[in-house]
């Protein structure tokens, strides 16, 4: 019995030695999960882009910016002149955080009065909004003791001297559901659109049915046109369910155009289709296809942003972000359901979402071809 059982495991390791694409996922896929786990996630969000309003412009003010950036959790990146400046900023991302020094903030700190700092934040990110008001409320706590002290006799006037205001935009209540339900309809979009399309010539190749394409006036594009068009009308599908779902059970908005947003969604979608599809040109089985699907979807959710704040990650991991469609989908299917931003907001997103669709779908068509291997 014993030995009919290794003969048995020994077929079975030889089998395993043959098929050299899942032994290299059985090596990679560890290796990768401990360098994305260890390495790229980082719940201690840093460098947050804040911009400042000082309607004071004395030197109180510049430096309590200042002590604000040397913590290391916030980066300035520009000044505004009102709050209409602010929400344009922080609706198109380029800022997430927003310091607000109010008028005779110096020479209320010199007689001895109350002055309110306000920290203006988006409310998207929960985890961000955490980090920005931790820190803000640290470093104001730690000013307002040293002014409280110096004064003579010290607490001779009652309160504090600075206070901190926190204001959260977008998602005031900080509901983790408006946060995460838009972002599951990227993930959903690429977890089955690239699934779906990776084992479409997979399919062909097992059933033998490939050998009727080859034999067809059909051109390379026309397939790869004909495979991909089914899977967008399955994917507008899943993605209303997901936002009917989201609006009914868990109560989240949808602040912007549903036109716009499935307008966009369509490159997303399509870029995703066209991924799986250069997959399928590179596995030889259905099987290896999933593996290959299952493989991308892991790098997808840690870096993109959907569970971790994209600013906490170190460079390199952002770099490689930035090459995934679903980063970028991310920002447009929150700008627009959280933020009611346009299109003109969204342009840097729509430009990565184009060129990777344009690289992929060059890709796909170089490597596929009409012949049987």
């Amino acid at each position: 019995m014993i030995e009919r059982a290794l003969v048995i495991a020994r077929k079975e390791l030889l089998q395993l030695r043959r098929d050299r694409m899942t032994l290299a996922m059985m090596v990679v896929l560890p290796l990768l999960q401990l360098l994305l786990f260890g390495y790229a996630i980082n719940t201690d969000v840093r460098h947050i882009p804040t911009l400042v309003f000082d309607q004071d412009r004395s030197a109180a003010s510049r430096d309590l910016a200042r002590s604000l950036e040397a913590t290391g959790f916030h980066d300035l990146v520009g000044q505004v002149q009102s709050y209409g400046e602010i929400a344009r900023a922080l609706s198109a991302g380029r800022a997430r955080a927003a310091l607000v020094i109010p008028a005779r903030y110096a020479s209320d700190l010199s007689a001895g009065r109350s002055s309110t700092v306000q920290l203006v934040v988006d409310g998207s990110d929960p985890q961000i909004v955490a980090s920005a008001s931790n820190t803000a409320a640290s470093l104001v706590g730690a000013r307002s003791l040293q002014l409280a002290l110096a004064r003579t006799p010290p607490g001779a006037l009652s309160g504090e001297p600075i206070r901190l205001e926190p204001t959260i935009w977008y998602n005031p209540e900080l509901r983790t559901a408006v946060y995460v339900v838009p972002g599951l309809i990227g993930v959903i979009l690429t977890m089955t659109m690239v699934m779906l399309t990776a084992m479409a010539i997979a399919r062909e190749r097992e059933r033998g049915t490939l050998e009727q394409l080859i034999v067809s006036p059909v051109k390379r594009l026309e397939l790869l046109a004909g495979k991909i068009v089914p899977y967008v009308s399955l994917g507008y599908l899943q993605m209303t369910l997901i936002l009917l779902a989201g609006r009914v059970v868990f109560g989240v908005p949808v602040l912007g155009s549903l036109v716009t947003l499935y307008a966009l969604a369509l490159i997303f979608i399509a870029a995703n289709l066209a991924l799986g599809l250069f997959f399928s040109t590179i596995a030889r089985t259905q099987q290896q296809a999933m593996q290959m699907s299952f493989f991308f979807l892991l790098p997808n959710i840690l870096l993109s942003g959907f569970m971790f704040p994209f600013e906490a990650m170190p460079a390199p991991a952002q770099w490689l972000g930035q090459a995934l469609p679903l980063t970028h989908f991310l920002r447009i299917v929150r700008g627009i359901a959280l933020k009611d931003v346009g299109v003109g907001d969204l342009w840097p997103e729509l430009a990565w979402l184009g060129t990777l669709l344009l690289v992929l779908v060059s890709l796909t068509s170089l490597r596929f071809s009409k012949k049987l291997a």
